[in-house]
């Protein structure tokens, strides 16, 4: 993909996902009618991230939320601190071709659609995450991300739609050590994004196992994984 592309490749990318602030949406906007090739990378990113909307739990927000809008709107506005853009990062994400090929994601979209899932994260989240874990399916396929961050939490984040027989839910695990073996930090009904009971466990550090098995609805009842692994991956550096 030339430079050229790549950049019009990540525009479309940020303008769907909705990134851009409200002069650059308009901006984009005014640019589809004339460039078809503007307008079919936002129809592709628009395919491509349409799934991840069945992976997000449902939440209503509390009373508080609104609290705070209300009292923000006295406020006078105050721009933050500049920091490097989404489109700096997602390029140098783009760039890394090692980290893609360690995860078995050889193809240039499935990189940039998980550079844009692992960019959406840190952008919604402050903290950022010491350790990151890809967890493949056996043919390649990223499927979620677990992020450790530095007070012991993890969360997980589910990049594919899993079809979940009735009966049955979703366990995730962690291994640090052969002797311990698996523990389980996870139980969903199905493929969503969530927060991993890991607190209580030892630090999570480099080459650290994360898996996700499919097994019964109330977990596995041997307290080990019994169901096929559909995903798994090693916990590296953040890139």
């Amino acid at each position: 993909m030339s430079p050229a592309a790549t950049e019009r490749d990540l525009l479309a990318a940020e303008y769907v996902a909705g990134l851009l602030d409200q002069a650059e949406m308009t901006a984009v906007e005014a640019r589809l009618a004339g460039e078809p090739a503007l307008a079919a990378a936002v129809a592709e990113w628009c395919d491509r991230l349409v799934a991840l909307d069945d992976t997000a739990l449902p939440a209503r927000p509390g009373l508080q939320v609104w609290h705070n809008i209300e009292a923000a709107l006295d406020r006078p506005v105050t721009r933050p601190a500049a920091r490097p853009s989404l489109k700096a990062r997602l390029a140098g994400l783009w760039a890394d071709l090692a980290f893609w090929r360690v995860s078995g994601l050889a193809g240039a979209a499935a990189a940039l659609a998980l550079a844009v899932v692992l960019a959406l994260t840190l952008a919604r989240d402050a903290r950022a995450p010491t350790l990151i874990a890809v967890l493949v399916s056996e043919t390649g396929r990223a499927g979620a991300v677990v992020q450790v961050y530095g007070d012991g939490s993890a969360a997980l984040l589910a990049l594919e739609h899993v079809a979940v027989p009735e009966g049955r839910a979703l366990q995730v695990w962690t291994k640090w050590s052969d002797a311990r073996g698996p523990v389980s930090i996870g139980l969903l009904g199905r493929a969503a994004s969530a927060p991993l009971a890991t607190a209580d466990l030892p630090a999570a550090r480099r080459d650290q196992l994360f898996e996700i098995t499919l097994e019964p609805a109330a977990g596995s009842p041997t307290g080990r994984p019994t169901g096929p692994i559909l995903y798994k991956g090693l916990a590296a550096d953040p890139l």
